[in-house]
């Protein structure tokens, strides 16, 4: 078949909406908000995510209110020099990883300049105030208007990138993105989603201002029935794609993607902590961190079993990885679980595999140490790479697997690994993904010109070296079997692994095959066919459809669903993980 696909890069899920129930653009919204004030609605506080523009919100809003008060929550926070003095220890001097931690919002603010901003808050009913920031509830716990201003985690990333923003009470201009990254990861968003998670529930309003030119506006009700709908019926987060220094071209093309970047390394097509919900609410498109539907339905979402085990965590992990006309990945290994437990507070760990959707001729993947190799000499190599720049012979220490269309490599945590040039990979794994340990970068630099963070004594600690060839071959390289039959369709087992908590199940059909959760969340990608067709065998929701290369998860609560081609003539494929019942 051709690898040109209808990718749709802004899938929406529509919502039925009764009234006026969403604003699109400043003039809009706020006047919608000024209509409150003669029904009795002073009392405005608009708790903002770390990232938004929260200076032209508080201008969009005082211009068209004229409150008698403007507090902002961040001239009651500590100074950056205490913050700093209480949150080094668990963000560390490594430029990528720090520890998870339990600050609340209240650890970031100074008690007696609290008090003091408490005491000029206006308690004339007849006033209109404004409280604006990250912990509006410690100043102004029951407002007449609560509004909730937010933002996708990968919006927030350009901003970083672009120098837009910085990190929460801290104007940390001097560092790079990616110290800012790693502060958001570890400090600023686990704060901000524990506020999150309480107020979900609450928020009269709902701003969304991914788009800092066209802010929206959705009722908290009308959020709320959205993030309900999503639950009943399949869908699709937003993707986002990104260039890296081994990027390939392959997305390019079969995604439709701009021609102007000079490559495409990855998609992140199924992180709900990273890629957005577009909900339509009539001519108003509403953009909103998918975590928020993790956060508000978990069981309904995930099942109960998974939500017992991962809490508000979504556990599984769809990506990209396009090496097609660009080059290898960087070798590396993720940390056994015990390791990641104890180092850095994640409570299981990133357990992966590489699945095919393309591979040129020449493509392979790196995977296991070589049988009967000497692991002290390659230590002792890898550290005179990376600090005397000589070139680290991989091939005389990793497997080199030859790859194809369709293959599926296993790659639990310890096991040194990265694809190669040339190949299209499905990434299928769990959620904790940043915690990859790089060995070797193939001697180049990134994308800004100066050489990617590498980690070898974590990486060295993780290795498991009796993963060589032998035990490779036997238990990770495209263990596939025939487990179900049916009229147009097979069933089949490709892993993962036994010591992996996900399960993945592909379908080959012709005709209709159902699926039953049963009571867990599935994700799927169509690897194979133009199109395919997700039903109701009992019409609980409606028709959605799927193009090649797309990944959709259908919630737990949606049980049992069928799955099609969209043309009958079709073969079609279907990849499919979902956690493992019992483990």
């Amino acid at each position: 078949m051709s690898r040109i696909s209808e990718y749709d890069k802004f899938p929406v899920i529509p919502v039925q909406s009764v009234g006026n129930c969403a604003w699109q653009g400043w003039r809009s919204i706020v006047e919608h908000i000024r209509s409150q004030v003669p029904k009795g609605a002073r009392r405005l506080a608009i708790e903002c995510y770390p990232g938004v523009f929260e200076d032209e919100i508080s201008a969009a809003f005082s211009e068209a209110l004229a409150p008698i008060q403007v507090l902002r929550v961040r001239d009651g926070y500590k100074s950056p020099r205490e913050i700093e003095a209480m949150t080094s220890r668990e963000l560390t001097d490594d430029p990528v990883f720090g520890r998870m931690n339990g600050f609340v919002i209240k650890d970031f603010v100074d008690p007696v300049r609290t008090a003091s901003l408490r005491q000029q808050l206006s308690r004339n009913p007849d006033d209109v105030t404004l409280v604006i920031g990250t912990g509006t509830s410690l100043f102004e716990p029951n407002p007449d208007i609560l509004i909730y201003a937010d933002l996708p985690r990968w919006e927030i990333q350009q901003r970083q990138r672009s120098n837009k923003i910085f990190n929460l009470a801290i104007e940390n201009r001097h560092e790079s993105a990616g110290l800012r990254y790693k502060r958001g990861y570890f400090l600023d968003w686990r704060m901000a989603d524990r506020i999150k998670k309480g107020l979900l529930d609450k928020i009269d309003f709902l701003l969304d201002t991914t788009d800092p030119d066209t802010p929206k506006m959705v009722t908290g009700d009308a959020f709320r029935a959205a993030l309900r709908l999503a639950t009943t019926r399949p869908f699709r987060v937003v993707p986002f794609f990104d260039p890296g220094p081994w990027g390939g071209q392959w997305m390019r093309e079969v995604c439709g993607l701009d021609a102007e970047s000079p490559n495409y390394a990855w998609c992140f097509d199924c992180v709900p902590e990273e890629n957005s919900l577009r909900f339509e609410f009539g001519s108003v498109v509403i953009e909103v961190p998918a975590i928020n539907l993790v956060f508000q339905h978990p069981r309904e979402l995930l099942g109960d079993a998974v939500h017992e085990r991962f809490g508000t965590e979504f556990p599984i992990r769809f990506d990209f990885l396009d090496t097609m006309d660009g080059g290898n990945l960087s070798l590396q290994v993720h940390p056994l679980t015990e390791y990641i437990q104890e180092k850095f507070g994640i409570a299981y760990t990133q357990d992966e595999s590489y699945y095919l959707l393309d591979a040129a001729p020449d493509a392979c993947v790196y995977l296991g140490v070589k049988s009967n190799i000497d692991r002290e000499q390659m230590g002792r190599e890898l550290h005179h790479a990376q600090e005397d720049g000589t070139w680290f012979d991989a091939d005389k220490y990793v497997n080199k697997w030859p790859a194809r269309r369709h293959d599926h490599f296993l790659i639990p945590a310890g096991t040194i690994h990265c694809s190669g040039r040339n190949s299209m990979v499905l990434e299928i794994s769990a959620t904790p993904y940043i915690f990859t340990f790089k060995l070797w970068d193939w001697g180049r630099p990134g994308l800004d010109g100066k050489p990617r963070p590498i980690h070898l004594d974590h990486g060295l600690a993780n290795i498991q070296w009796n993963r060589d060839t032998e035990w490779v071959k036997d238990n990770l390289i495209s263990r596939i079997c025939v487990v179900a039959r049916g009229p147009g369709w097979t069933e089949e087992r490709t892993g993962l692994h036994t010591s992996e908590f996900i399960e993945t199940r592909r379908h080959w059909f012709e005709s209709p095959v159902i699926h039953e959760n049963r009571g867990s969340v599935h994700v799927l990608n169509l690897v194979e066919g133009k199109a395919a067709v997700i039903d109701s065998p009992d019409h609980s929701f409606d028709e959605f459809v799927v193009h090649y290369a797309e990944t959709f998860i259908v919630p737990a609560a949606v049980g049992k669903y069928r799955v099609r081609p969209l043309n009958s003539d079709t073969k079609c494929a279907t990849i499919r993980a979902s956690v493992r019942i019992g483990l």
